[in-house]
């Protein structure tokens, strides 16, 4: 939650035309999500689970790489994990499969994830070249097939299986290290948990107030992740009235930026605020590009935020200070 004052609402997106000749990927992803949200399944709070043949919370990462997967595609893959049962949030390509000495099983179906890139047409580059002004890129999606390593075989041990979770005992000090490291002024106290962006702070009700302790650090994410919108750290337009369409773009950039963070903490991501959930359709019904832009900016502010974790303490340059 955020408080913003009594700001004018913007104006409502407009839903992207479809290109012709292909199938709209912007449509098909977000009438997927569209499709969960409307059944009462959220794509980034899953069942995640701790039991022996259940995937962990965490996020989904190339296996050879060890690079987390970001944007639209931790909510594909987040899917596919929870939609075949796998154990699993490791993914490789055909081809890295081959490399690392394993092959992909016969008869097995790849994820196709998304990524995004630009070209610019011929007749922009001549109209550039005419006018000295410069060239306008259009972005487009392109498809990549990945496959989870449990749909491989063969592969090195270090592949086929996850990190052994943290313990929840653990998972609270790192936590804790993101909120100090984060510099933004971190307040305890009241009823309620928001994000001031006009004085840049933090405001959360202390421990004892939430029935679950860790409900108190994924509150704790959400509001953080709203304060790295402010102009000193990731610039997002904050200046939103309560009940706008603008607001409730925000407020799912925050929801999935705690999921993010707390997938990446190996806390299991929860719904913060179910009452937005008919805010968020009308946003994804409208502008089929809302749930890409809303999990790119979210995945932004979790990197953001982690980064600052690790970066070395005597390099951060903190700003505002943490309530004990």
């Amino acid at each position: 939650m955020r408080h913003t004052g009594n700001r004018r609402a913007r104006g409502k997106g407009r839903r992207t035309k479809p290109p012709t000749g292909r199938a709209n990927l912007y449509d098909e992803v977000t009438g997927r999500i569209v499709a969960e949200l409307e059944a009462g399944r959220v794509p980034w709070v899953q069942p995640w689970g701790r039991a022996p043949g259940t995937p962990a919370a965490s996020l989904p990462r190339n296996a050879l790489t060890q690079r987390a997967y970001s944007g639209i595609n931790i909510l594909i893959l987040w899917g596919a994990v929870i939609g075949h049962g796998w154990p699993s949030q490791g993914w490789l390509t055909f081809r890295q499969a081959r490399e690392a000495g394993g092959s992909v099983r016969t008869g097995e179906r790849g994820t196709a994830a998304l990524y995004a890139d630009r070209f610019t047409p011929e007749t922009e580059k001549q109209r550039a070249r005419e006018t000295g002004e410069e060239a306008r890129a259009v972005p487009f999606l392109k498809r990549f097939t990945l496959f989870n390593v449990a749909q491989c075989e063969g592969l090195p041990d270090r592949l086929a299986a996850d990190p052994a979770p943290l313990p929840e005992c653990e998972t609270v000090p790192e936590a804790e290290e993101v909120i100090a490291a984060s510099g933004v002024d971190f307040r305890i106290g009241g009823e309620r948990a928001f994000y001031v962006p006009a004085h840049d702070y933090v405001q959360v009700p202390p421990q004892p107030a939430f029935f679950e302790q860790i409900d108190y650090y994924r509150t704790c994410l959400h509001e953080l992740t709203h304060a790295t919108g402010h102009p000193s750290r990731l610039a997002r337009d904050l200046a939103h009235s309560f009940g706008s369409e603008a607001y409730a773009r925000e407020e799912l950039v925050a929801e999935m930026g705690s999921a993010f963070l707390c997938a990446a903490l190996g806390i299991a991501p929860s719904l913060r605020h179910a009452d937005y959930l008919a805010s968020w359709l009308d946003v994804l019904r409208e502008d089929n590009r809302a749930i890409f832009r809303a999990a790119s900016a979210a995945s932004k502010a979790a990197d953001w935020l982690l980064a600052r974790r690790a970066a070395p303490r005597s390099g951060r340059k903190d700003k505002g200070a943490l309530a004990s």
